[in-house]
């Protein structure tokens, strides 16, 4: 049974939008070779002649995308870097909150890795929660990837820019669920975290 949680994070959707059929990356790079545009998107993600270098990714390592880092990009200060890529690195996230001062303007970046296939229609999900009570939700599309390979290692989005809120009935303790996922409703990683919104960064 799906939780509360699993609820309030499903993606939005487009009507009469319809998810393409799955394929394989030596069924994309074999698919209408004489078509320019295609073969140009297809560049563009890693496939066909075009495309150099080998595909990245341990074959015993099932995931299809990893995520390696969270950071907290804020304008004037070094970025706040946290590793998702082992489970360890997730439970020490859970136990360490940002500390994001009131009216600070940021951006969050993803770095990942695609690995195995082509991934279609990634998308970052995040639900913000003070006191068990729903402040914020947000729908980032981040867009469709080819594995990544030795030429490419790795892909980087950044968001949206977001402002915290200020005064004092805003500052304290707020906790967030974040899921990434795709067109096929695949999850490839969920996880727990929370952040601090204080006077001052100390």
């Amino acid at each position: 049974m799906a939780s509360h949680a699993d609820d309030e994070l499903k993606p939005s959707t487009t009507e009469g939008y319809k998810v393409g059929e799955k394929k394989s990356v030596d069924e994309y790079a074999k698919l209408d070779a004489e078509d320019e545009s295609l073969a140009r998107w297809k560049q563009s993600l890693g496939i066909g002649s075009g495309s150099a270098g080998g595909s990245l990714g341990d074959p015993g390592d099932k995931r299809k995308v990893v995520i390696l880092q969270l950071c907290l990009l804020i304008s004037g200060r070094p970025d706040v870097v946290i590793s998702l890529d082992t489970p360890a690195a997730l439970e020490e996230l859970g136990n360490k909150p940002f500390i994001i001062k009131e009216g600070a303007e940021y951006r969050m970046k993803v770095r990942f890795r695609v690995q195995h296939e082509v991934i279609s229609g990634l998308r970052y999900l995040q639900l913000v929660k003070r006191k068990g009570i729903k402040v914020d939700k947000s729908d980032e599309m981040m867009g469709s990837y080819g594995p990544n390979t030795s030429e490419t290692p790795y892909y980087e989005k950044i968001f949206s820019e977001e402002e915290a809120p200020s005064g004092m009935i805003y500052r304290g303790r707020y906790d967030a669920v974040s899921k990434f996922m795709d067109d096929d409703h695949n999850t490839h990683l969920e996880f727990k975290w929370n952040f601090d919104i204080k006077k001052s960064w100390d």
